[in-house]
């Protein structure tokens, strides 16, 4: 199996701006996060020509907030790829607090592979959509 299609872990640490009025991290921030994991796992295992030719558009983001993290929380990042169509694919990650590994957020979201000189929506390599996807479908 492919190193892109394990579970991929970004470690991440709350920070004084990401807590809200409520004395929580904002719920803008676990969105942020999904993408960080996101961003992070693309650069570190697709192919070099493969991040110079593509970018990712998020087009659907579902998320729910299951616990609050607050100011001095390590957080634990863990994202894996799902299931594709030609201009869709799945990402799941869920957000954990470090010290317990209690589950404070799950996201599913739908990514759009996009030209890197053209930001216009592309067919991508076999070795992308079999290292980014788990299924592929042709709609």
């Amino acid at each position: 199996m492919p190193a892109s299609l394990d579970p991929f872990e970004l470690h991440l640490q709350v920070q004084p701006d990401d807590i809200d009025q409520l004395g929580h991290v904002n719920n803008i921030v676990y969105l942020r996060w999904v993408q960080e994991a996101a961003t992070a796992h693309w650069y570190g295992t697709a192919s070099p020509q493969a991040q110079a030719e593509l970018l990712w558009v998020v087009v659907r983001h579902e998320i729910d907030y299951r616990r609050s993290a607050v100011l001095g929380d390590g957080i634990i990042a863990r994202t894996w790829v799902g299931p594709a169509s030609r201009r869709a694919f799945e990402r799941n990650t869920e957000l954990y607090r470090a010290s317990d590994r209690t589950l404070l957020a799950k996201a599913r979201t739908l990514w759009c592979p996009v030209g890197a000189k053209t930001l216009r929506p592309v067919d991508v390599s076999e070795e992308v959509r079999q290292g980014f996807s788990t299924g592929w479908t042709e709609s």
